[in-house]
């Protein structure tokens, strides 16, 4: 099957996978939405028939416009090699100008931020509901603990849960259609709401109606996550699983709205529209179907968080922490330093709302600017696959309309909680903005000269005896691109800081594609068994592995007899015996000596006293520490020119 048709083909197997990956955010809307509405309204929990059916036809609509349209048959197009979300879209783009870059931080930062949210919310929401059958029970240490479990599981990978979230969202999405079938028959007045002429009255005559559209974006925040999770279950899956996705949800909003209609002129008194719809005897089995469901809503955002960073790492917008493989199943991993911080976040989001209501005013800001970002990059990758200028613009004008009103409905909620979600969401941009500009800086300030005039003074010192031997086989990591190039601190490393002998020299390259797993190398030999440069081209999503990509090379070279790695020294040479290969990683660090703009000066100061923090990069290129050296060079911005300095006798 070729790659293109794989992303397309459609399996049960893909359509249940699709389901309990990527529908958990969107799919425990239900849960919160109504409430939200009704809370925000001219009369706080007062059901009115107006406002209900307003609300019910602006939910069903924002699903058909933002969802169904723009992400699920727009915006799957924009798969690179099968892969989604935004930073996905910034790799497929990010050659059309500079500023693309300032786009794709904001959207990743912002969609980090909201992973910070989403399990509180949707963990509260659930568990409250246990207030309909006790209603004094304390169900903050429930969903802190509920939390704390899901993230201390990540270490161990999700295979095994992974292979029950189908069955249970089909279950789950089943049991919203069904529940909102049971109030629809009993109530089919909220049909009228399909109209979307309710929707118009509520946002142009029902007092403060525009700005009720903060709490209906929350029906559509895990539109985003479809996008992202596009890889793990390909475009056709989730296209047909979305149909029965999207008919479940409509019914149950048709049903809750059907439940408000049938108490219009009461107060809501802390009652959930989503658990009225139950019967008594199935509260216990519903909420516990619920809490699942919100767990597993958990888990596909912290996995997307997961992929997130490590897309951000090798985009060389994100430091470069450790990744972990928990488990064979490609594209799953573990990042501990964003659990630790993911968990800290979602434990302070608890303690600090305490309710699921109270969350839900941080709940949406960040997300609504992700898919403002969102929309600028498609529109530019429109613009590349040469789609008609009418269409492009009409575009632009319908979803900037659209997310701008979102944006500015969901401002009001910056002093009621809002400012939460923007603050993790700036701190994320600010490290992610100094980490690309000092990228940047790094490689402006870096000396490269031509390798070849040092070619012959390679293999003098590989067979001056006089040098005592460092190894047998010695590999610099190398960021030059070009391969007739070197870093001069690398020669200046091998020749003066302490010579270097060994028998061979490898010089090894790491270029990210912006394909996500390309997994290629290619090999130059600079002197026949002396001087040997490796470029891996690893795709965005491909674990660097380097330590083990470069034996398989080495192997690869000795089988075809194209080097001979068998140790130089006499003894050891007659056995047969392997030589020795020790990694050189060159870690720059700020040279005190320098005079720079002041927008560099915070920047690299910001970008070192962060990497204090942060483990060494052979342990992100997967070397084997035990081999491993890695030295400190200084990074000279500008060197003092001119010193007053006088000599007295």
């Amino acid at each position: 099957m070729d790659a293109k048709h794989s992303h397309t083909a459609i399996s049960t197997a893909g359509l249940l996978i699709a389901l309990g990956i990527i529908y958990g955010d969107i799919g425990t809307s239900p849960l919160y939405v109504m409430s939200a509405i009704l809370k925000s309204a001219r009369v706080p929990n007062l059901i009115e028939a107006n406002l209900v059916l307003g609300a019910i036809s602006c939910v069903l609509w924002t699903l058909t416009l933002q969802t169904t349209v723009k992400y699920v048959i727009l915006t799957l197009n924009a798969d690179n090699n099968g892969e989604g979300g935004i930073f996905s879209l910034y790799a497929l783009v990010r050659r059309r100008g500079a500023w693309l870059s300032a786009v794709a931080i904001v959207g990743g930062a912002a969609l980090l931020a909201d992973g910070v949210i989403t399990p509180p919310i949707s963990v509260s929401s659930a568990i409250e509901g246990l207030r309909a059958v006790k209603p004094d029970i304390p169900t903050v240490p429930i969903v802190i603990g509920i939390i704390a479990g899901l993230f201390l599981l990540q270490s161990f990978g999700t295979q095994i849960v992974g292979k029950a979230f189908g069955p249970i969202m089909l279950l789950w999405f089943t049991m919203l259609g069904v529940l909102g079938v049971s109030w629809i028959v009993q109530n089919p007045d909220i049909l009228k709401a399909i109209n979307p002429y309710y929707a118009y009255e509520l946002l142009a005559e029902y007092p403060g109606g525009f700005w009720l559209l903060g709490s209906v974006f929350l029906c559509t925040t895990g539109a985003e996550a479809l996008y992202s999770d596009l890889g793990h279950c390909g475009k056709g899956n989730i296209r047909i699983s979305w149909v029965f996705v999207k008919t479940t949800l409509i019914l149950n909003y048709l049903g809750q709205g059907a439940w408000l209609l049938a108490h219009q002129g009461q107060m809501l008194d802390g009652r959930s529209p989503f658990y009225a719809l139950m019967p008594q005897w199935f509260l216990l089995i519903g909420i516990g179907i619920a809490t699942i469901a919100a767990i597993i809503a958990s888990q596909a955002l912290i996995t997307g968080s997961f992929t997130l960073v490590a897309e951000a790492i090798r985009l060389n917008m994100w430091p470069k922490v450790r990744l972990n493989y928990p488990t064979d199943v490609k594209g799953q991993l573990y990042v501990p330093s964003m659990n630790r911080l993911l968990l800290l976040g979602c434990i302070g989001v608890v303690l600090y709302f305490q309710e699921s209501t109270n969350m839900e005013a941080a709940y949406g800001l960040a997300i609504t600017l992700t898919m403002l970002m969102t929309t600028i990059l498609l529109t530019t990758w429109l613009h590349m696959k040469r789609v008609p200028m009418p269409a492009i613009v009409l575009f632009v004008l319908v979803y900037g309309a659209i997310e701008g009103s979102f944006l500015i409905a969901n401002l009001i909620k910056f002093p009621h909680g809002g400012w939460v979600s923007l603050a993790i969401g700036s701190s994320l941009m600010a490290v992610m903005y100094v980490w690309l500009r000092a990228y940047y800086i790094k490689r402006r300030l870096t000396e490269f000269v031509k390798i070849d005039p040092y070619i012959e003074a390679l293999k003098q010192l590989s067979n001056d005896e006089s040098v005592s031997k460092y190894a047998t086989h010695l590999v610099f990591m190398s960021s030059a691109e070009r391969q007739s190039e070197i870093e001069s601190k690398i020669i200046y490393s091998i020749f003066q800081k302490r010579p270097k002998r060994a028998d061979i020299y490898w010089f090894v390259h790491v270029d990210t594609t912006d394909e996500p797993y390309t997994m290629e190398y290619k090999v130059t030999e600079l002197a026949p068994d002396d001087v040997f440069r490796i470029t891996f081209r690893l795709g965005f999503r491909v674990e660097q592995r380097i330590n083990l990509y470069f034996r398989k090379v080495v192997e690869d070279l000795v089988r075809n007899k194209e080097v001979d790695i068998t140790s130089r020294y006499e003894s050891l040479s007659k056995q047969h015996v392997t030589g020795d290969f020790r990694f050189v990683v060159l870690e720059k660090f700020l040279s005190v000596e320098n005079e720079f703009p002041m927008v560099e000066k915070l920047v690299m100061q910001a970008y070192f006293y962060i990497k204090q923090f942060i483990a060494s990069e052979d342990k992100y290129f997967g070397l084997d520490t035990s081999s491993v050296k890695v030295e400190k060079v200084p990074l000279v911005i500008t060197p003092v020119r001119e010193v007053a300095l006088k000599r007295i006798k």
